[in-house]
């Protein structure tokens, strides 16, 4: 038996990842959490093989959330289950210590066999992301001023991109508005822009959250 938990702000969403995976032989869904600090307590709380780990959850970012998971529980697999389809995020996911990573819109088909991997030790990325894996291995060998972002100040760079104003962002990451001018400064000494329409204008250009937040 594979029990899984699962890590997902939405309500709806868990609920169809339930269903998906009790509908299927050999799999146990062992506990659920809402937040970042309720899945910091059901990996330390719940014995089971698989989380499935939402990155876009109020209160920590979800890939500072996957190295913390993986360094109290390492033989805990996290798989990734989110709306973001970037390869950059896939990058960042799989270097915090995920194992698998799979879109929303894949996990109808997906998500049994994606499961069942993971906990038996393998690594599984989605079709969809796959093919935009493949693809970046052609590009340019070296690297883009993006990649130089550290994982709090890419998912800062993201919001700025979709519009959020400082202090919204600073309430989502519990932060202070002063932390996130902090970051924003940073993203753009290391991007070397000068402006929010700049970060716009080269997340367009290199076609980073084309799927949104």
């Amino acid at each position: 038996m594979i029990r899984v938990l699962i890590a997902d702000d939405h309500a709806l969403v868990r609920d169809g990842l339930r269903h998906i995976l009790s509908g299927a032989e050999g799999f146990e869904v062992a506990g659920e959490a809402a937040d970042g600090a309720g899945a910091i307590r059901l990996a330390r709380e719940c014995p089971a093989s698989v989380l499935l780990l939402d990155l876009s959850m109020p209160g920590r970012n979800g890939l500072e959330l996957i190295r913390q998971i993986k360094e109290e529980q390492p033989g805990l697999k996290v798989l990734v289950l989110t709306m973001h389809a970037e390869e950059q995020y896939a990058k960042r996911a799989f270097a915090a210590g995920a194992s698998g990573y799979l879109t929303k819109e894949s996990a109808t088909k997906e998500l049994v066999a994606a499961v069942a991997k993971v906990a038996a030790g393998g690594v599984y990325v989605s079709l969809a992301m796959a093919e935009q894996f493949a693809r970046g291995l052609t590009g340019a060998a070296d690297r883009l001023p993006h990649e130089r972002l550290s994982d709090r100040e890419f998912d800062v760079f993201r919001r700025l991109v979709d519009g959020q104003p400082l202090g919204d962002i600073a309430r989502e990451l519990s932060v202070s508005s002063k932390t996130v001018s902090t970051y924003k400064m940073r993203i753009l000494e290391k991007m070397q822009l000068q402006s929010d329409a700049a970060l716009v204008r080269y997340a367009i250009r290199h076609k980073l959250f084309e799927e949104g937040i």
